[in-house]
């Protein structure tokens, strides 16, 4: 959910004194990462994943207090929306059965997070948009008691001028809309995956991320559907994009970036200093190193990949890529299978570029490559080392194969690579990812929203990947 904050309303002081702060905790961070004082310790990975809560019909269920009560678990949260939560399970070091171990936690945090909902008779969903939702289903009223999404709507609307967001979105059908503050953004859950990069390359690692994002979000599209509307493979992105738009006079808050980084991660944290106005001027009573204010200026600009400043168990501050293009769902083993070649990719491509191998593609083909995916799914081409490959014959041909020598740099066992790659190389061949099926799920059930909801849920649970999901 972010981090909270203790009052939805700021002083003009307030405002000063954490810009002051803010400007002194980034050049630290400079000087800091300058002198070797950011960890340097081997690849920890981790993820938060957010769900929804939905009634016996599955329309969404506005109940996550007393989820969260019942389920009495500091691994589980709130996010934006009362039928929205988060879980999380602890980070791990990227090596051995990494993997399976990821797995294996997080069914074992779903199955306690399942009994919690069954108690206030809701079902628990991980899917990125819930096809059954209606445009009144997002208003304050269902917004999560918070005062980080009051003063976050309030800001937002604010740089607007108080002018309602728009929605605009053409994809297999079009959706134009207005709505009045930020809640549409709780239309888009989310898998965001993690991991803990070398400081010193970490600018490397960041760039290797953003090539990967393509590839990544065409075979792993989720979110097809959106006001009963068929839209992009994975409508998370452009919903999420225009959800908190502060207006044409303020750059994008959630956007895929402005270029690589050419020589430092800290280019990143200096542009959002440069670029984005403070929105929650919550001052902190906290040292310089711990970074407070930067992270928390941070954490309201949500590049597509994103670099985080973050604390190993010693104190030592580490540097991290949030990889936030995957959507929640379909299955367990397909988000961990997800996770794997993003691993695996970031890290190959990394190495690459650490070692003096120049970036395979130019920034703005690597944007067009991403939405593209994003709103075509499998059937999309993408250009790569100045090549125009479909997508498909480029993840089977070259980034399969490279995604498992970065599982095997990382140390990741040969059981694991074997198994999470095949469901990826299987969800390419056949051609049916999240989306995919929901698509055709509909169809086959004469566009019966409430069954199609039934069938998603009912696979979901036998954890199968979805590329074995048959119509129900």
């Amino acid at each position: 959910m972010g981090q909270e904050i203790i009052s939805d309303h700021f002083s003009q002081q307030d405002w000063q004194e954490y810009a002051q702060r803010l400007q002194a905790e980034t050049v630290l961070l400079r000087k800091m990462l300058a002198n070797g004082q950011f960890s340097q310790q081997p690849a920890v990975g981790g993820f938060e994943l957010e769900g929804w809560l939905a009634d016996a019909q599955f329309r969404p269920l506005p109940r996550n207090a007393e989820f969260l009560q019942a389920i009495n678990n500091p691994l589980a949260t709130t996010e934006l929306a009362k039928f929205n939560i988060e879980l999380n399970t602890p980070p791990r070091v990227l090596a051995d059965s990494a993997l399976t171990e990821f797995e294996s936690s997080l069914r074992q945090l779903l199955a306690q997070a399942d009994q919690a909902a069954d108690t206030i008779a809701a079902n628990l969903l991980l899917i990125g948009i819930l096809p059954s939702t209606v445009q009144s289903d997002f208003c304050l009223a269902t917004m999560t008691e918070s005062h980080r999404y009051h003063a976050l709507n309030n800001e937002i609307l604010k740089a607007r001028r108080h002018r309602p967001l728009s929605l605009d979105i053409d994809g297999r059908e079009s959706l134009h809309i207005q709505h009045a503050s930020v809640m549409l953004e709780a239309a888009t859950t989310s898998f965001q995956v993690h991991m803990q990069v070398p400081a010193d390359n970490a600018h490397h690692y960041y760039n290797a991320a953003i090539i990967a994002s393509a590839p990544i979000m065409a075979v792993a599209g989720n979110s097809p559907f959106l006001f009963g509307r068929s839209l992009w493979q994975e409508t998370r992105i452009p919903v999420f994009e225009q959800a908190v738009d502060a207006g044409r006079e303020f750059p994008a808050r959630v956007s895929f970036g402005s270029g690589f980084a050419d020589h430092s991660i800290v280019e990143c944290f200096e542009e959002n200093l440069a670029i984005y106005p403070v929105l929650l001027p919550m001052v902190q009573d906290k040292p310089a190193e711990r970074f407070a204010h930067l992270r928390l200026h941070n954490g309201v600009t949500w590049r597509w990949n994103r670099p985080l400043v973050g604390f190993d168990p010693d104190g030592t501050p580490h540097i991290r890529l949030e990889h936030r293009i995957l959507p929640a769902g379909p299955s367990v083993p397909d988000m961990i299978a997800n996770a794997a070649l993003f691993y695996g990719l970031t890290q190959a491509l990394g190495a690459e570029l650490v070692s003096g191998e120049p970036l395979p593609m130019a920034f703005a083909i690597a944007r067009e490559n991403f939405y593209n995916a994003a709103r075509i799914g499998l059937d999309t081409h993408v250009r790569w080392h100045g090549k125009e490959w479909q997508v498909r014959d480029l993840l089977l041909d070259e980034l399969l194969p490279q995604a498992a020598s970065g599982l095997e740099q990382l140390g990741i066992a040969e059981a694991d690579i074997r198994h999470y790659l095949s469901i990826i190389a299987a969800r390419t061949e056949t051609g049916q990812t999240g989306a995919v099926w929901q698509q055709r799920q509909l169809e086959h059930c004469q566009g019966d929203i409430t069954r199609l909801l039934q069938a998603y849920a009912h696979w979901q649970h036998t954890h199968t990947p979805a590329h074995t999901w048959a119509l129900d």
